[in-house]
């Protein structure tokens, strides 16, 4: 191969095969969420940079492609998350449309340096949000839509990881005494589950959240247990609830201290995982748009992780009909009104099954080769 043909790392083609299952994929999770009453939205690829950086806390400039507009001299950037410009129109486009505000999305994001858990810089994020409400109903809404959305893609076995992205913030204020400075260091060691890292910080009060974690049921009792002055009560409530609202159809897991991943999240998180996958399907929970000042609740899923689940499936075989020179030009659009799919001969030497074909038009019939 040329070698000005090479694509730069973390980008490739995606084959028609692929192709193919993406789009189905994708289908299915868009069409599962509009049936919740999500309405879809499509924000631009490009935005001003601090646009892009300025409506979700922990959102970095550093992973965006960025560039000069010719136009306003302003540095631009390519989105590397569409949960922000859902954020962003929904404070100004659709600032005065009811609450709560259903929206879903489907698109690509680009990073301007891959990380080593997933090579890929480009990557397809489809996911809902729910504009207005960062209440328990409105997490246990956005959580069963995600478990339809991966249910309705053909993904088995799926489970739920929740977390508390605020945890130390709301533990350290009164309950757990932390300084402003000492903070962002015991998030660090919990995250990394350093117990002697979180010692040597100053976080030893800190130690027994590092053992709550686990099944949800028996987790969850570990946090209650721990729950200083009762300042994590009504999360875990909120836990109880939302795990009541899935029941069987997922299973659950907690590790209150998880943030990778969530890093604009306020009180509830979650991570999906299914069967087959090699790594998170998508993350999702609850979050404030900056600006508006505004609750929301919603998730996000990536294609790649999804097809992993999907494993070796390859997608529903379309009835395609070979349409052989001088064919009947109506006969010909009424199939394709019934859901066939034609191939025109350009040759009269043309293999029809080699180009795809199961079929082969004959008069007003279609045939089976």
């Amino acid at each position: 191969m040329n070698q000005d043909d090479l694509l730069p790392v973390g980008l490739e083609d995606a084959l028609p095969v692929r192709s193919r299952a993406i789009v189905q994929a994708m289908r299915a999770v868009l069409d599962s969420m509009d049936s919740h009453g999500y309405d879809r939205v499509r924000p631009p690829l490009v935005e001003f940079e601090k646009s892009l950086a300025g409506r979700m806390e922990g959102i970095a400039t550093r992973r965006m492609v960025r560039f000069t507009d010719p136009d306003s001299l302003r540095t631009l950037a390519l989105r590397s998350d569409m949960t922000v410009q859902v954020g962003r129109m929904a404070a100004t486009s659709l600032a005065e449309a009811p609450r709560p505000l259903r929206l879903c999305y489907a698109g690509d994001v680009a990073l301007l340096k891959a990380d080593q858990l997933d090579p890929a810089r480009q990557r397809l994020q489809m996911g809902a949000e729910l504009v207005g409400s960062d209440s328990v109903a409105a997490a246990s809404e956005i959580v069963s839509v995600a478990i339809d959305a991966l249910e309705a893609a053909g993904v088995a076995n799926i489970s739920l990881d929740f977390t508390l992205p605020d945890l130390v913030d709301t533990l350290a204020e009164k309950a757990l005494p932390l300084d402003a400075g000492r903070r962002e260091a015991v998030r660090r060691e919990l995250d990394t589950k350093d117990a002697g890292g979180l010692s040597a910080v100053g976080g030893e009060a800190y130690l027994p959240l590092l053992y709550a974690t686990g099944p949800l049921p028996d987790a969850i009792e570990k946090l209650a247990a721990i729950d200083a002055g009762g300042a994590l009560a009504s999360r875990i409530a909120g836990l109880r609830d939302i795990a009541a609202s899935v029941g069987d159809r997922a299973r659950l897991t907690l590790d209150p201290t998880e943030r990778h991943g969530f890093e604009y999240q306020s009180w509830f998180g979650f991570t999906l995982y299914g069967e087959g996958a090699r790594s998170a399907l998508g993350r999702g929970g609850t979050y404030v748009i900056k600006g508006s000042e505004e609750e929301a609740t919603g998730f996000s899923l990536y294609i790649d992780p999804l097809l992993d689940a999907l494993g070796d499936r390859t997608p529903n075989p379309r009835k395609t009909l070979y349409l052989p020179i001088g064919h009947n030009r109506n006969v010909a659009a009424r199939l394709r009104a019934i859901g066939w799919r034609t191939v025109a001969a350009i040759t009269s030497e043309e293999n029809a099954a080699e180009l795809g074909c199961t079929h082969r038009l004959d008069g007003a019939e279609a045939v089976s080769l």
